[in-house]
């Protein structure tokens, strides 16, 4: 993460220090358009590009790790694992806690009809009850899965 902070400060500063030289160029040639101030333009708009870069890059690692402890956040609720934490019981939600294979199950099964949806085939799959999946994401050992 240090990676990143340090790569989006450089390319930031690097961008402000494009900016003053465009700025330095045009008012040394008193607003008329010369190689010193194409060079500065062109300078500015390559450092620009690369910040946005850096922004994307810095973007992209904030989203992986929202959906991560978002990911760890849905087990712990899930599995009961927050019972301790904090105070909280897994009796707030109403629901009884659940085992991480279990979730990681209906996870693999839900991703499996959206990529069935995605391929059109979720209209075959639903007029078809003996259509399933090789790896079945569903344990006929739970009830509520029997009932489907």
């Amino acid at each position: 993460m240090d990676d990143i902070v340090d790569s989006l400060n450089n390319a930031y500063q690097e961008f402000v220090a494009s900016a003053a030289s465009v700025l330095e160029a045009k008012e040394t040639s008193g607003g008329e358009k010369t190689t010193t101030t194409d060079t500065a333009l062109e300078n500015f708009k390559q450092r620009w590009e690369l910040f946005r870069v850096s922004c994307d890059r810095a973007e992209e690692f904030v989203e992986s790790v929202k959906q991560r402890i978002g990911s760890e956040c849905l087990v712990d609720e899930a599995t009961g694992s927050i019972s301790g934490k904090s105070g909280q019981t897994a009796a707030t939600t109403g629901l009884p806690p659940i085992s991480a294979v279990r979730l990681e199950q209906m996870s693999k099964a839900v991703r499996w009809l959206v990529i069935e949806l995605q391929q059109g085939s979720g209209t075959a799959a639903a007029g078809s009850s003996s259509h399933t999946h090789p790896t079945a994401p569903f344990d006929a050992r739970f009830p509520e899965d029997a009932a489907q």
